[in-house]
């Protein structure tokens, strides 16, 4: 069975759904607005009108440095982007924050595969093998301060350190992905990023 991301969000915003991220999503007469969650009630917005342009949004933050994690709370604001259907909804959400719709969808049907930690520190080779030897007091810290959504992450993380221990340095609606619904749909972490692994690396050569 092929996974139908465009009805699965069609079925989230029928549902209520109306922000992903800091991307606030109002249905409008001919389509979709987007803006920024805190520019809500701003009218001195940019237009922008093409799905496309949702990656020049994300790329710079509001000083105009580079978001290296498009997930990251820092979203530059003053623009709004008017769509005419779901299609391109979801386009431009793609632009956004990539793969997060799909990624939801796989999971409400059962088939995303979660890596632990240590699963993920285990593969690593070459400069980032090394990873392996951060411990889990260490690892649990280092998630505690990279991965908090008020300045790291806005996923909700769905993995532990390993099957048998939990993180402890996050509140637990971090974890949570029925947190904030049905308006907000859930950006899911299903395995530690490329720059967790390399912030695990900096620990360990640190210590």
């Amino acid at each position: 069975m092929t996974l139908d991301i465009t009805t699965e969000l069609q079925n989230l915003l029928a549902a209520g759904a109306d922000h992903i991220g800091q991307v606030l999503i109002r249905r409008v007469d001919d389509g979709f607005e987007l803006r920024h969650v805190d520019d809500r009630s701003r009218e001195d917005l940019e237009l922008f009108l093409k799905p496309e342009d949702a990656r020049v949004l994300a790329t710079n933050d509001d000083e105009g440095k580079f978001r290296p994690l498009k997930t990251a709370p820092n979203l530059r604001h003053g623009w709004r982007m008017h769509v005419p259907d779901v299609f391109a909804l979801r386009r431009a959400l793609d632009g956004f924050y990539p793969a997060m719709i799909g990624v939801f969808a796989s999971a409400g049907e059962g088939s995303l595969d979660v890596a632990h930690l240590r699963a993920t520190l285990g593969r690593q080779t070459g400069m980032y093998a090394v990873t392996r030897k951060i411990t889990d007091d260490q690892a649990d810290e280092m998630i505690g301060n990279f991965c908090r959504s008020d300045g790291g992450c806005l996923k909700t993380i769905l993995w532990k350190i390993d099957e048998n221990r939990a993180v402890t340095s996050l509140p637990r609606e971090k974890f949570d992905p029925a947190q904030g619904q049905p308006a907000r749909i859930p950006m899911l972490c299903h395995e530690a990023c490329n720059l967790l692994v390399a912030e695990a690396r900096r620990v360990v050569k640190n210590q």
